[in-house]
């Protein structure tokens, strides 16, 4: 049996208008968003998810405790949206031998996520015009039924490698102080939620390196302005379901520009494109919607400085 592959390419081209301040010289300022949002851009193109998370409770993909090897295709999606569903927070899968073999034991009562594999088989044929035998291959879907670790008793997770202790950075602490909604540090969740105006993160320590968490702390900042009692940002209307994508658009290019502000967007400029390139179905909706993206994150960008500015006077007082 034969079997062919069909590969498809694509040039990917690009142009982006140049925008920035008007020169009285003549000509035109360099606008810092505009070149960082360009470096976004091209780096989207080469962005790989690499399955990094830059916190611990951050989803990353599900594995076998046993081998340490990462589950693919459809069983990836089976297993994200079994935990979503359960509320597992471990990315760690076993099957019900494999737990017993390691002394611990599936939960009575606990249920199993059917997850699936091919299994080849061949077979030989006598073709009845030549005589000759000829062997035909292909595979046949077969299931196979695993748990969650927080299903199992008796059964300690992985240790994290051990991190270096926190190194805060000053300036971006007195960004955070002039955050525009209250930030509750600690749990396992990083989000911005409207109907309280707070924003949550996980501790300090919970991330790979400083740069990571400051870089979701102005992530979720930059969603912050967008509250109907600052910026009263509102896309639905141009958007429609959409609208949630082109919000995490503002989000992200709003914490780059502040990453930039700190001096530290080149350490965190592949996390910016890689998370982007999760809402890229926008950008090729609409050829200007990075633009107005941009244009939005330069305004929440500057509601934080004048918040920054306006604590710095009452320090100062």
């Amino acid at each position: 049996m034969k079997t062919r592959d069909h590969k498809q390419a694509a040039d990917h081209k690009g142009k982006t208008e140049g925008s920035g301040l008007n020169n009285p010289q003549g000509g035109k300022t360099p606008d810092i968003h505009q070149a960082i949002t360009d470096q976004i851009l091209a780096a989207m193109e080469q962005a790989r998810s690499t399955g990094r998370r830059l916190w611990d409770s951050q989803p990353s993909l599900p594995m076998n405790l046993t081998t340490g090897k990462p589950y693919s295709g459809v069983n990836v999606l089976i297993l994200w949206s079994a935990s979503l569903s359960h509320g597992y927070h471990s990315p760690y899968w076993i099957t019900y031998k494999q737990a017993a073999n390691m002394g611990g034991q599936v939960r009575k009562g606990e249920h199993g996520t059917r997850c699936v594999f091919y299994k080849p088989w061949e077979s030989q044929e006598t073709n009845r015009e030549t005589g000759e035998t000829e062997i035909i291959k292909g595979a046949v879907l077969k299931s196979f039924t695993i748990f969650n670790l927080d299903q199992c008793d008796g059964i300690a997770a992985p240790t994290p490698a051990p991190r270096e202790p926190f190194q805060a950075i000053e300036d971006a602490e007195r960004i955070m102080a002039a955050s525009p909604a209250p930030i509750k540090i600690g749990g396992t969740q990083a989000c911005y939620i409207p109907v309280r105006d707070e924003i949550h993160l996980p501790s300090r320590e919970a991330f790979i390196n400083p740069e990571a968490f400051y870089s979701t702390a102005m992530h979720e900042m930059t969603h912050s302005t967008g509250h109907k009692s600052r910026l009263d940002r509102d896309f639905s209307g141009r958007f429609g379901t959409e609208s949630y994508a082109f919000e995490e658009l503002i989000a992200e290019l709003g914490s780059a520009f502040l990453n930039a502000d700190l001096g530290i967007f080149g350490a965190t400029l592949p996390d910016h494109a890689d998370y982007l390139t999760n809402w890229i179905k926008i950008l090729k909706g609409d050829k200007k919607a990075i633009l107005t993206a941009a244009a939005q994150a330069s305004k929440a960008h500057a509601f934080i400085k004048g918040l920054i500015a306006e604590r710095a006077a009452q320090d100062a007082a």
